[in-house]
């Protein structure tokens, strides 16, 4: 088992830390949780000029439950891909427990 484990280390590259942004939002409709994930990699795009911040992502997340109203996300991100500011509409952010 240690070998297996060695050769995915040569062929497989580890995870970045700090390569996810997770939240959670709670429906403005039905009250059902949401959980997002964001790619800080792969999911934003450069934003257009006269934008707060180089990069730009928008997720829609659609509950589980009986609802399927759509919640939609835009996080505005820095150059080093930190969230400068989230905006939401179809729902709220629900804080993080500390």
């Amino acid at each position: 088992m240690g070998l297996l484990k060695t050769l995915k280390g040569i062929f497989v590259p580890p995870r970045p830390a700090g390569r996810f942004h997770t939240f959670q939002v709670r429906c403005g409709h039905c009250g059902e949780v949401l959980d997002g994930r964001l790619d800080l990699y792969n999911d934003p795009s450069l934003a257009g000029e006269g934008e707060q911040g180089p990069y730009l992502c928008r997720k829609v997340l659609v509950g589980s439950g009986r609802c399927h109203q759509p919640v939609e996300v835009i996080f505005r991100l820095d150059e080093h891909r930190a969230v400068l500011e989230q905006q939401i509409t179809g729902g709220v952010f629900i804080e993080p427990a500390a």
